[in-house]
């Protein structure tokens, strides 16, 4: 019996094509005004949280 170790090409293409579908998404959602909104008030409510 052979030790398929790895991905083969095939394999490599659809993990390729899904990452970079993932990190599309990714792109998106994190670019939204909401997101941006959501990460200052976080930030803020770190940085005065020791005041």
């Amino acid at each position: 019996m052979l030790n398929d170790k790895g991905m083969t090409t095939a394999e490599y293409a659809i993990g390729t094509l899904a990452a970079a579908g993932l990190a599309t998404v990714l792109l998106v959602v994190l670019k939204g005004d909401w997101v941006m909104g959501l990460l200052q008030g976080l930030l803020q409510k770190a940085f005065t949280a020791g005041t």
